[in-house]
């Protein structure tokens, strides 16, 4: 099979994209990339304890998850990959020019940032940033579950 969806979600691992995307999309397989969970035993524990027996989950750092996409593209189970920021997908995207389409799913409230939608907050910089992964080839769509219809990029401001 092959990496299914591309989410950008700060909160990582948890219910919504366990049980909301993973069990409707047959989920075998989920990748949490980040630099410093993918350093952390402790941090990996935690957000494993929220994952059942049936899906396995990889914690990379970037550089790991660039080297490692092609396995996971060759799977024949079906899996996700999670960046917990733009700027970890911007790198992926970078160096992995098949990361076709990218989910953005619960980025929520920091300084400077506007509500887009209701689990949707970016700043201005941001959304120009989306822009450009999405002029580089990659269609950006918001949404938070699969059963809430996509929002594309244009319609965040």
């Amino acid at each position: 099979m092959t990496v299914v969806l591309h989410r950008i979600d700060d909160r990582l691992i948890h219910g919504q994209v366990v049980v909301g995307w993973g069990v409707p999309l047959g989920i075998g397989f989920i990748v949490l990339v980040d630099d410093q969970v993918g350093a952390s035993p402790w941090e990996q524990d935690l957000y494993r304890m929220g994952v059942p027996d049936s899906m396995k989950v990889s914690f990379c750092t970037v550089a790991e998850a660039i080297r490692r996409y092609p396995e996971w593209e060759a799977s024949d189970r079906r899996g996700i990959l999670l960046t917990g920021d733009i700027e970890t997908m911007e790198a992926l995207r970078a160096a992995l020019p098949g990361i076709r389409r990218i989910n953005l799913g619960g980025l929520h409230m920091k300084p400077g940032r506007i509500e887009r939608l209701p689990y949707l907050y970016l700043t201005d910089e941001e959304v120009r940033r989306l822009r450009a992964l999405e002029a580089a080839g990659a269609v950006v769509t918001a949404q938070d579950v699969p059963t809430s219809a996509p929002v594309p990029l244009k319609g965040l401001g």
